[in-house]
């Protein structure tokens, strides 16, 4: 049986959820406006190449990204939500940022480690970090949703879908980041680190720093991503505060569309740009090449095949 109420006291509620529910689509409308930007780069750099790692990686997260946006529609849509779809989608909503995260932390630790020369030394730390920041993730959100359970609910006359969970597991959600936020702060000093020492390397030749030089185009695309990802860190945290977790007011309304456009914006948007951006690169510099233009290099396939298509 649905849960039905005509309170007035649940309108602020209401309208919260009506808020996030035009956030839903906005965010949905960004990652497919995203999609359809860049599809014809991703048929030639992706579709078209041999598979490897990013390749399978790229593919999971881009088309996961629209269909978690399909999904996070369908509670706002003013049909009959039952419980267990409800549960659904619940468990969709918290797994989802677990796995895509992972995913782009291995997109991440490839990167570093081709950065470093492909160091084993670094390679075994990059590996045993991300292991223990997975880990650590996954507990927490398994441990934050045991026991949950979708309830539907009809608020005068607004179909709806309540969650059936506690407050300390509410809080355990939030903090789900923290350890993958260590991740992304050590990682993104790593590579500060590297194109720092690169450039100054540069600074010795004769000819300078190369522009277009491939750490610059991996600096600027992992700056870019760690701010966003900064900025989701930084507002799943901020609701762990007591005025946000437990309040409906407007105001954190507006505050929990911000974490949501931004967390769907980093996730699926920027991520997938990690892979096409350094693909991208290499078929500007292997164009160049067939032209006679000298530009400077790192080796991101293994064995270091340029012509293969440079993976990240």
């Amino acid at each position: 049986m649905p849960y039905i109420s005509n309170d007035p006291a649940l309108w602020p509620f209401i309208n919260e959820t009506r808020t996030l529910s035009y956030v839903a689509v906005a965010s949905s409308a960004a990652v497919v406006y995203d999609c359809t930007l860049t599809f014809g780069q991703e048929f030639d750099l992706v579709w078209k190449r041999r598979w490897s790692l990013m390749t399978v990686l790229y593919v999971c997260v881009r088309y996961i990204g629209i269909l978690y946006s399909v999904f996070s529609i369908l509670p706002n849509i003013p049909i009959s939500n039952t419980d267990l779809g409800g549960t659904i989608l619940w468990f969709m909503y918290v797994w989802t940022p677990v796995v895509v995260n992972c995913m782009l932390a291995v997109i991440m630790l490839v990167r570093i480690h081709a950065m470093y020369q492909r160091s084993k030394k670094m390679l075994i730390f990059l590996v045993a970090l991300l292991l223990a920041s997975t880990i650590a993730s996954t507990v927490i959100t398994a441990m934050g949703n045991i026991g949950v359970s979708g309830v539907e609910a009809v608020l005068s006359g607004n179909r709806s879908c309540f969650i059936n969970i506690s407050p300390d597991r509410i809080e355990l959600n939030n903090k789900n980041l923290t350890s993958t936020a260590a991740w992304e702060i050590l990682v993104f000093f790593l590579a500060v680190w590297i194109v720092i020492k690169h450039f100054y390397e540069l600074r010795q030749l004769p000819t300078g720093p190369t522009i277009g030089d491939s750490f610059t185009v991996l600096a600027e695309s992992h700056a870019l991503y760690f701010v966003a990802f900064a900025a989701v860190a930084s507002l799943s945290l901020g609701s762990l505060s007591p005025t946000i977790e437990f309040s409906v007011s407007a105001g954190v309304g507006v505050y929990e569309g911000v974490l949501q456009i931004a967390q769907v914006l980093q996730m699926f948007v920027l991520g997938p740009r990690l892979i096409l951006s350094v693909r991208n690169y290499h078929t500007k510099l292997v164009t160049r090449s067939d032209e006679g233009t000298g530009m400077t290099s790192i080796a991101f396939e293994a064995g270091g095949d340029l012509s293969a298509g440079g993976d990240v």
